[in-house]
């Protein structure tokens, strides 16, 4: 499935197939905020799953460290630079150490982009790390999506001391440790914005947490093969908002106990217009697998800003 035909969610065709198969487990009452540090009073990072009060499909993560560093991944769309600056002003002292993006596209990027563009005194910016293909070749193998990363490209311009980062990069910052497991393949040129996407491994304390923004098939198998080692952590980020982003044997080597799904409700329940199941996402197979393979618990960006301590 295409990018276009996935945004499009109401033009979808219904398909056979049961939301509520093998999900027991995921009919639970939500938690928004959950505690997992050894010392509650001392926690050595929290980090917040932002809402998709929209009702789009979007990712953005922020994390702060015991010794006030703020991180975040992506951001989401322009819209939700609202609920992102509230945290970081109000939770994070007003600045970001490091902002790292994980792919070119508008769901990931754009509040930061909105930012840079109209808001840039909102928010002091220490940092930015993105990894992007050229944008001449994005323009041509996904070329409906050509208005969209050029005025990414035209705003990510105005933070002009960005870095790239590299495979297997270590940042400190403070408690925590991230990693930058891979870069991008030019040669696969299938959902290639998404299989450029570059993912991240979290330590914090005795957590670990992987981020695998919208990583495609193909992108996950090329990097199962170059850092089996290294993936399984304890939260796993689910790859392209839980459904059609990398493959069942992937999170096998992940072996999370938690997952972290920035999904919307209608995309969770696999919900094209006429009820659960009448759509043609994968969400509801990735629930399954994650069942199968005995996650303890998720939390789903479709029930609000979620809080977890370290």
């Amino acid at each position: 499935m295409d990018r276009r035909t996935f945004l499009l969610s109401s033009l979808a065709v219904p398909l056979a197939f049961d939301a509520t198969q093998s999900n027991d487990c995921f009919a639970k009452e939500p938690k928004k905020t959950l505690n997992f540090s050894q010392n509650s009073d001392d926690p050595k990072a929290t980090l917040w799953q932002l809402s998709n009060d929209s009702g789009a499909q979007m990712m953005g993560y922020v994390l702060k460290t015991r010794e006030g560093h703020t991180i975040v991944f992506d951001g989401g769309w322009a819209h939700n630079a609202d609920e992102l600056l509230e945290l970081i002003n109000g939770e994070c002292g007003g600045k970001v150490d490091a902002w790292f993006l994980t792919h070119a596209h508008s769901d990931h990027c754009n509040a930061l982009v909105e930012i840079l563009t109209n808001r840039p005194n909102s928010v002091k910016i220490q940092n930015l790390y993105y990894n992007f293909p050229p944008q001449e070749w994005i323009n041509e193998n996904e070329s409906y999506c050509k208005e969209e990363t050029d005025a990414i490209f035209e705003g990510l311009a105005k933070f002009p001391s960005a870095q790239k980062p590299a495979p297997n990069q270590v940042f400190e910052f403070g408690s925590l440790r991230i990693e930058c497991l891979n870069d991008f393949d030019l040669s696969i040129k299938n959902n290639a914005i998404n299989n450029s996407t570059i993912t991240y491994r979290l330590d914090v304390g005795d957590k670990s947490i992987l981020i695998l923004g919208d990583l495609g098939y193909e992108g996950g198998d090329r990097l199962l093969e170059a850092q089996r080692d290294k993936l399984s952590c304890e939260f796993c980020q689910m790859a392209h908002h839980g459904q059609q982003g990398v493959r069942r044997n992937f999170y096998e080597a992940v072996k999370p106990t938690y997952t972290l799904w920035p999904t919307p409700d209608w995309l969770w329940r696999n919900d094209a217009g006429g009820g659960d199941g009448t759509g043609p996402f994968k969400t509801c197979d990735t629930r399954c697998w994650a069942a199968e393979l005995g996650v303890k618990d998720y939390y789903v960006s479709k029930d609000g800003l979620i809080k977890l301590t370290f």
